[in-house]
């Protein structure tokens, strides 16, 4: 299963040394209650690297902080690059690490996504691309400190993305009739309540504040896609593409939103469905053939 093939690309914080909460910086805004300069530890921070506020941290006026994922960078960096090695007393380690979290969390996002990618292609030429680029990654993951800091992660991302695309257009090639591409579409509190988006990409989108209410949004591609405060109540997910968990904490759903099983419902997000909102799949309007 899919879960299981990402359980190390899962946050541990009990193998971490609250990196999350150090590395970072953070800025007064909507999603920090205060500015923190990168490499200085939140106030919130506890002597066992552990979040003082961390179920408060909503009322408390830090969302950027719950919707944060490291894909297990944390745990990695703190285990494997520095073991036995601590930030909090050793002024070089801190300065390395700081080096090294941001690198390592952009390789095992990569994994998270390559992880999916193997399980979507029949055997071939894409397929061995993808187990390829997969373990490249994998192996950069236990790069000694110096190595990882000097990384080109850009340049990886973009191969790796443009990876990722390819295997995106085979998985949704036998989709019926399918919605067309919005691939990077400012769609920034956009009325696309009950809309038929099966099988598009919304790849890079920006969907901040969308209304995304019932809309059928089955096998669509929602690599990078920015949902903060979209609306996703009764909105159909299942089978997205390169969705993460991320993604679906900064947003608003309910009971009746359908997630893909890899994926769990957020805390916050209401425990009944809404009222009938009029999309999905039983009340779009029929599409032209």
């Amino acid at each position: 299963m899919l879960a299981e093939a990402r359980r190390d690309l899962t946050a541990d914080c009990s193998r971490c040394s609250g990196l999350c909460c150090v590395v970072p910086a953070f800025a007064a805004s909507a999603d920090f209650a205060i500015d923190k300069p990168a490499g200085t530890p939140c106030p919130n921070l506890q002597p066992d690297a552990r979040c003082g506020v961390h179920d408060q941290l909503r009322d408390r006026g830090f969302p950027g902080c719950v919707v944060f994922d490291c894909f297990g960078a944390g745990q990695r960096v703190t285990e494997d690059t520095f073991p036995g090695r601590d930030w909090r007393t050793d002024a070089a380690t801190a300065a390395a690490v700081s080096a090294v979290f941001p690198v390592m969390r952009q390789l095992t996002e990569l994994l998270w996504h390559l992880t999916e990618a193997r399980t979507l292609l029949p055997a071939g030429s894409l397929a061995t691309e993808v187990a390829t680029a997969h373990a490249r990654t994998e192996e950069l993951t236990r790069a000694a400190a110096d190595e990882l800091a000097g990384l080109d992660a850009a340049t990886l991302r973009r191969e790796v993305g443009e990876l990722l695309g390819r295997v995106s257009d085979a998985a949704r090639a036998d989709v019926p009739d399918r919605a067309r591409d919005r691939r990077g579409a400012d769609l920034m509190g956009a009325a696309l309540r009950g809309a038929d988006l099966h099988g598009a990409s919304l790849r890079g989108a920006y969907l901040i504040g969308a209304d995304l209410r019932g809309a059928d949004l089955r096998r669509a591609d929602l690599l990078g896609a920015d949902l903060r405060a979209a609306d996703l109540r009764g909105a159909d997910l299942t089978g997205a593409l390169f969705l993460t968990q991320p993604q679906l904490t900064a947003a608003t759903g309910d009971a009746g939103t359908s997630l893909p099983g890899y994926l769990t419902r957020p805390a916050h997000w209401a425990t009944s469905a809404g009222p009938a909102t009029g999309g999905g799949r039983r009340g779009r309007r029929p599409r032209r053939r």
